[in-house]
């Protein structure tokens, strides 16, 4: 009897086309290298036991209607064992992940109503998406009735998918692949999505993908892809499965998944609102400081405001004053390790209350991005300042902060 003829080896990279082929039937991204990193977060939803951590993919845009529901349908049909929802509870997704059907992947929509203001009790659904981005993740709860109850550790690693309005908060975003979706221009053509036709073939290229994962799941497993320069810490934990993905697929994807990685991280970067206490901190030594070693609270708070590119004119529907000042930046330290506090600062015409240079010295070391060299020879002229416990200039500028003669500063400042 003869052996049946062996199933010829699966193309990983012409796989992963047809994937992105099929994403591009229905839906408009906003970036090339959008519909390389979806391809592959469609991958590694197949292969996410091989990995130390599972990216989340978040579709998020500004108002209704940008195609992110639409995303995760398509997500849908090629990823393992998909759960869709809008509202389940924490204890629910515990027990989906800790079932023997094997790792969900769970798909988010309308993630907006879990993270918005109003979603206090949703606490703990977020602690699961959270703690499942690793494999270590869990959460200890009691199981059983009345006084006989055990502690037990539910796990929560698994594969994540989200669409939203707005944004999402730092320890979401960090942890994911960011796709912010637009509405579609009038150029922009899709074809029209019909379930009943289409759920078939997006089925066929799942398990297509989930028949090659098994091929190369040794070797994913084994892989420590080689990171683009400059890519570390938390971003190459997001991406390490991506680009393992990728290159196992082999063709164009290893060069493709690293330059879509580079772009999306810089692109993030650049969105990112999450830190107003880091965009405080630069905006103090590029735009306010510039050089100087004391500014009255006055001044700074008169350069925050001048800022039209800044939030500082509109905090919680009111602008920054002194006492938010000062609440944003004792966050941080100074090189002794205390709080970061104004102080006073002798001037001969009053005793303001101000911040010290150095003081902050450290906080915009650790945090703060590279200097932009240009910037601070072009905001030293402009900026006013008291600098090596001189008062400000005696210009006209220098006059609208501070009254010689009753030696009390125009502006509020802290106590």
């Amino acid at each position: 009897m003869n052996d049946p003829t062996p199933t010829a080896p699966i193309n990983g990279a012409a796989l992963l086309d047809e994937v992105e082929a099929f994403h591009r039937r229905f839906n408009v991204f906003p970036t090339e290298a959008a519909y390389v990193a979806v391809t592959l977060w469609d991958a590694h939803a197949h292969l996410v036991e091989c990995f130390e951590t599972t990216p989340r993919i978040a579709f998020l845009s500004p108002e209704p209607g940008s195609g992110k529901s639409r995303a995760l349908e398509i997500v849908e049909l090629l990823t393992p064992r998909p759960v869709s929802t809008v509202s389940a509870s924490a204890n629910a997704l515990y027990r989906l992940v800790d079932s023997a059907a094997g790792l969900p992947t769970v798909l988010f929509d309308e993630v907006d109503t879990i993270f918005g203001p109003k979603a206090g009790a949703d606490e703990a659904l977020r602690g699961f998406l959270n703690a499942g981005y690793r494999r270590i993740g869990g959460a200890l709860r009691c199981v059983g009735e009345g006084s006989n109850q055990n502690a037990q550790v539910f796990g929560s690693y698994c594969a994540v998918a989200m669409a939203g309005l707005g944004s999402l908060p730092d320890t979401v975003l960090t942890r994911s692949v960011i796709v912010r979706m637009r509405k579609r221009a009038p150029n922009e053509r899709v074809e029209p999505y019909r379930q009943r036709i289409h759920e078939k073939q997006g089925h066929e290229l799942r398990d297509q993908l989930g028949a090659w994962a098994d091929t190369v799941r040794d070797q994913v497993a084994d892989a420590w892809p080689e990171m683009p320069d400059g890519v570390t810490d938390r971003p190459a934990d997001v991406w390490e499965p991506l680009l393992a993905v990728a290159d196992a697929a082999g063709g164009e994807w290893p060069a493709r998944a690293r330059t879509a990685c580079l772009e999306l991280i810089s692109a993030a970067h650049d969105n990112d609102e999450a830190s107003l206490g880091v965009r405080l901190l630069t905006d103090l030594r590029d735009r306010v400081f510039c050089g100087a070693d004391r500014v009255p609270t006055a001044v700074i708070l008169e350069g925050l405001l001048a800022m039209d590119d800044a939030p500082w004119g509109d905090l919680d529907d009111k602008p920054i004053n002194s006492r938010t000042l000062a609440r944003l930046l004792a966050q941080y330290v100074t090189p002794a390790n205390k709080p970061i506090k104004p102080r006073g600062i002798r001037t001969p015409s009053g005793f303001p209350k101000g911040y010290y240079a150095e003081d902050l010295t450290d906080a915009w070391t650790r945090y703060c991005p590279p200097h932009p060299e240009e910037s601070a020879t072009s905001a030293t002229s402009a900026t006013p300042q008291v600098s090596r416990g001189e008062s400000v200039a005696d210009s006209s500028t220098a006059i609208r902060h501070m009254s010689a003669e009753s030696a009390t500063p125009l502006f509020p400042v802290a106590g």
